[in-house]
């Protein structure tokens, strides 16, 4: 004689299932947000008005470049920093990830309030 173990369906534990992935997914979407909002570069009203009476322009890829930039200031416990970048000159907030002013190179003869300065290529 063969004991043969059945199997109950419970619909509450595919339920709690269901729930837990979701949380799971959820979770990982969140962090993936978070992550990238984290990496993103924010342009301040004042720095927009600047760029554009300036005619200097910042395209998608130009925006990795400073987030990189930001990156690697942030970790070297930078607070507010100039960039130089392709012809203009951007000064940002470190920890919120924001240029706060932009000049062209000829603009550039002193720039206070800064603690640090990254050339970028």
């Amino acid at each position: 004689m063969s004991m043969e173990i059945s199997r109950v369906y419970d619909p509450a534990l595919t339920a709690q299932n269901i729930v837990s992935q979701k949380k799971e997914q959820d979770a990982a979407l969140f962090s993936k947000v978070l992550d990238e909002k984290k990496q993103s570069v924010k342009l301040s009203n004042h720095a927009r008005k600047r760029l554009t009476a300036r005619d200097l322009h910042l395209h998608n890829d130009d925006y990795q470049q400073i987030s990189n930039a930001l990156t690697e200031l942030e970790q070297k416990g930078s607070k507010e920093s100039l960039l130089l970048y392709k012809d203009m000159g951007l000064i940002a907030n470190i920890h919120n990830r924001t240029i706060i002013t932009a000049m062209n190179m000829q603009e550039i003869n002193t720039v206070t309030n800064i603690d640090s300065t990254k050339f970028i290529k």
